[in-house]
């Protein structure tokens, strides 16, 4: 039997890995700059936390999640894979108190998470997801500091013409007659829908809105869009959000269709989305929770976040990064040499400087191919002639230019380079 990687997953290579650190260290140097603090949470918890979250009825909980049950655990709660992370950072946020000490919070994350779905471009089983939430306001502005936020990591990972869809699908209370009024004039069209949409129509009937299918899209196209029956509080805070935006230079385009997939948005819901993801072109997916906290035994608390898959930002990014080669490249004239390289390499590391060297027995010219392909920096040469003067001839590659440098000032010399 051949063995291979599951299937809806992906190995990423010594060849690719350069663009991952670039999208992780641009998290890391960005968001702290908004005040966010990284949190990091197990990829498996209670099953009943997505339920509860998410919705029994969501797509996540009814098809995606993967469950853990061990032998000596038949009688308990199974495990779930995580399949988002907002609700695992919901329960560390309660479950360390964290309100107690810092009412507001500011948190990001990077991780992996797990849906049981169609392996197709843009959709992995298991996909990385990075992502902030804030926790402890109602303040509409902190939406919109939410929706920078996503837009200023796109752009600073080297992502144009990124397009911002924004609704907002009101609050429990408001929504109540929405879904009536959705009820009834679908009710006519409801044969007509297709079969997701037909069993979404007695469970779950705002997710009506959010389907591709063509002829479900044209007939939900007719309807009234959610702003039209928001509450007085609802829809003062989505005024002042669109106005956050508008008074910062952020354009955006309304989108009646958007609700997004988890029940327990709130309010301000967006995405952003990309051209160069083809037909699964979102990007970025966000808005409010704020019955979340509440859900889950803590007090009334307004949240706020974001999250999105560092796959299909790297689907659209037309640039690849390799890893950076070694500084230094030892090359030895005389097959003898190899330990007193070694030591060489292994001082120039201890000095901060990344150092290699051959392992493979290879001939002088050889060993200059493989420090090409590395693209290092330097080349140190080694021979009988050089350790007798304990030196090296060090090489810059990029230029050619070659200087004799003592040993026991190589690491101090190769810095000033």
């Amino acid at each position: 039997m051949k063995l291979q990687r599951p299937q809806g997953t992906e190995d990423i290579l010594p060849e690719q890995i350069g663009l991952w650190h670039f999208i992780e260290d641009t998290v890391h140097n960005l968001f702290p700059r908004y005040g966010y603090s990284e949190i990091r949470t197990p990829v498996m918890e209670l099953g009943s936390l997505f339920n509860r979250a998410a919705g029994e009825t969501s797509d996540v909980v009814e098809k995606q999640m993967y469950f853990i049950r061990a032998k000596e655990d038949d009688e308990k709660e199974p495990l779930a894979l995580r399949p988002e992370m907002t609700a695992s950072v919901v329960r560390a946020y309660l479950e360390h108190s964290l309100d107690k000490t810092q009412a507001f919070r500011k948190l990001y994350y990077l991780g992996p998470v797990f849906r049981h779905e169609r392996p197709q471009k843009g959709r992995l089983r298991q996909h990385c997801h990075l992502g902030i939430e804030a926790l402890g306001s109602y303040e509409p502005l902190l939406d919109v500091e939410v929706i920078d936020l996503a837009l200023v990591f796109l752009k600073a990972a080297g992502i144009k013409d990124c397009t911002l869809n924004l609704n907002s699908i009101g609050c429990p209370d408001c929504r109540k007659a929405y879904i009536e009024a959705l009820r009834s004039h679908l009710a006519k069209d409801a044969s007509r829908l297709c079969g997701n949409c037909q069993r979404r129509f007695g469970k779950n009937i705002l997710r009506i809105l959010d389907c591709k299918e063509q002829k479900c899209y044209e007939i939900t196209s007719r309807i009234d869009p959610m702003e039209n029956f928001l509450c007085q509080e609802c829809r003062a805070h989505f005024e002042q959000v669109k106005n956050g935006l508008a008074d910062n230079g952020i354009p955006y385009v309304l989108n009646k269709h958007l609700v997004r997939g988890l029940d327990y948005y709130t309010r301000t819901v967006f995405e952003i989305t990309s051209s160069g993801l083809g037909a699964q072109n979102t990007l970025c997916g966000g808005g409010r929770y704020d019955n979340m906290v509440e859900q889950f035994g803590g007090p009334k608390t307004g949240a706020a976040g974001f999250g999105m898959g560092i796959e299909r930002v790297i689907a659209v990014l037309d640039k690849q990064i390799k890893p950076a080669g070694p500084d230094v490249y030892v090359v030895i004239t005389d097959g003898g040499l190899r330990k007193e390289a070694f030591r060489i390499i292994r001082n120039l590391r201890h000095h901060s400087i990344s150092a290699d060297m051959d392992y493979e027995s290879r001939s002088l010219k050889a060993q200059f191919r493989n420090a090409d392909r590395l693209k290092a920096r330097f080349v140190a040469v080694l021979g009988p002639d050089e350790l007798a003067r304990e030196s090296v001839k060090l090489k810059e590659m990029a230029t050619g230019a070659e200087r004799e440098i003592k040993l026991t000032s190589l690491a101090e010399e190769i810095k000033k380079l």
